[in-house]
């Protein structure tokens, strides 16, 4: 119950005062730099009394605390997706030749094409739906020539392999299962 002489503040408003008149409805209070307001009287809250005070943003600062204090759920694969087979090509020039002695930056380029070629054909064959293909970072080109190759395939989708294991250098394949390749 608000009554003259209490400490009013107004409710979504910065105002504190001395209530110096009440009616029914409204409250007339008198603020610090002695202005007289009339406000409804469900519109202002008693500060003078021993009440829990709890303003606006005291309110919101305590719900971001609350939501923040949940757990975040860990995405959990499903058992078919963790037991999948994935197979793994590294494709840098040192993994695929023993020396590279006379061979043209052309000749090395067409080397990795072909073997992931070759090994994307193999996956199709025997129905493995993950690949990643270890590229390296460096310029880009073979990445380049890969997302090609992996273009003329209407049944497989290619992304960035997982950062956390590979970082930028390698590029995951999907296979979806019985289609083929593109007719240019």
């Amino acid at each position: 119950m608000i009554q003259i002489g209490d400490i009013v503040e107004v409710i979504d408003e910065t105002l504190q005062g001395k209530v110096i008149q009440v009616d029914k409805t409204n409250c007339t209070l008198q603020t610090e730099d002695g202005f007289s307001l009339k406000f409804p009287i469900n519109q202002v809250v008693n500060v003078s009394s021993d009440e829990i005070r709890v303003n606006y943003q005291d309110s919101l600062q305590a719900i971001k605390e609350k939501e923040t204090k949940h757990r975040r759920r860990r995405i959990v694969p499903k058992s078919k997706e963790k037991n999948q087979v994935r197979l793994e090509i590294d494709l840098h020039i040192g993994q695929l030749i023993d020396s590279m002695h006379n061979m043209t930056n052309y000749d090395m380029l067409t080397l990795q094409i072909e073997t992931a070629r070759k090994q994307l054909e193999f996956a199709i064959a025997n129905r493995i739906q993950r690949i990643v293909f270890i590229h390296g970072v460096g310029e880009g080109v073979l990445r380049t020539e890969l997302e090609y190759l992996f273009g003329r395939y209407e049944n497989v989708t290619f992304y960035d392999a997982e950062y956390s294991k590979y970082g930028f250098g390698a590029t995951e394949v999907y296979i979806y299962q019985s289609k083929t390749l593109k007719e240019d």
